[in-house]
């Protein structure tokens, strides 16, 4: 969408907004053309491009991985043979520095999220006109990237992830380990009748503490990649104003784009290590 027929903030609003499909106010199913049709839909909207994107660069990361898989070498490995090998090892490294227990699907987990979350971030490094100019010509008002600067996906990541803690928190401990962990710290008590006073408190401050979990590991991840995005459409409004602050734009956008690369990658290895942190936690009895 070009930036010289319609103003800055309607740039930026479109660039921000999800092709979304949902039910219209008159009933029938359809994709949004607009941001009140978006509201009407309510909460059982579905944002398509934020599902294709994931899902694509989803089934990307498993065939590329699936291929140097299967034509893995004992001699000299090739070039995608090396760099997938340097990607397991270093996720290994991750995995046994963190994880002190025994589970087999910790460490494909680490490796599924740090390249995934990756492959998604790296999508806005993409100029960001490209594709939904693209889009608008297949006639797609909406199109948006990068998968990560929606709410939707990194909390649907993060539950993921607290359900199996969740589910690994049970299994290792049990119903009444787990359940200790809830009620029985951080204040402890010898005295029956204190130590039935402090459950409620403990209770409380570790419940808090639990579901804090999915959220910050999901907010953390959709406000850096947000925040990035953001500033990639307001260097792009620059080039607009005349072709010496397109000149300065260009250049403002390649040293952001170089920094970016630290960004995304740092934001998909944090996101990893924390999952492998909880697994742990889940595994670990008090």
């Amino acid at each position: 969408m070009s930036a010289e027929t319609i103003t800055s903030s309607e740039y930026i609003r479109h660039h921000l907004t999800n092709l979304t499909f949902g039910r219209h106010a008159d009933g029938h199913w359809g994709l949004a053309h607009s941001a009140d049709e978006i509201k009407e839909m309510g909460f059982m909207a579905i944002h398509v491009d934020t599902m294709f994107w994931s899902l694509f660069l989803g089934t990307l990361f498993v065939v590329l991985f699936s291929r140097a898989a299967k034509n893995a070498t004992a001699g000299v490995p090739s070039g995608m043979q090396n760099f997938v090998e340097w990607i397991v090892d270093f996720i290994n490294d991750s995995v046994r520095g963190s994880f002190s227990g025994k589970n087999d699907l910790v460490a494909p987990l680490a490796l599924t999220i740090f390249v995934w979350i990756f492959l998604m971030n790296l999508m806005d490094l993409v100029p960001v006109d490209v594709i939904p100019s693209l889009a608008q010509m297949m006639g797609i008002h909406y199109m948006k990237v990068v998968a990560t600067t929606d709410p939707n996906a990194t909390f649907g990541m993060a539950i993921g992830i607290f359900i199996l803690t969740l589910y690994y928190s049970l299994k290792i401990k049990g119903i009444g380990g787990f359940m200790g962990e809830l009620t029985l710290q951080p204040f402890e008590a010898k005295n029956p009748l204190l130590k039935l006073l402090f459950i409620p408190i403990n209770f409380l401050l570790e419940f808090v503490s639990l579901i804090a979990k999915p959220i910050s590991l999901s907010l953390r991840l959709f406000g850096n990649m947000y925040a990035g995005e953001m500033i990639f459409i307001l260097i792009a409004i620059m080039y607009s104003a005349g072709i010496g602050m397109g000149l300065f734009a260009g250049g403002l956008q390649f040293v952001w784009a170089v920094f970016h690369i630290l960004i995304i990658t740092l934001q998909a290895f944090i996101f990893m290590t924390l999952t492998i942190v909880y697994m742990d936690m889940a595994h670990n009895e008090h």
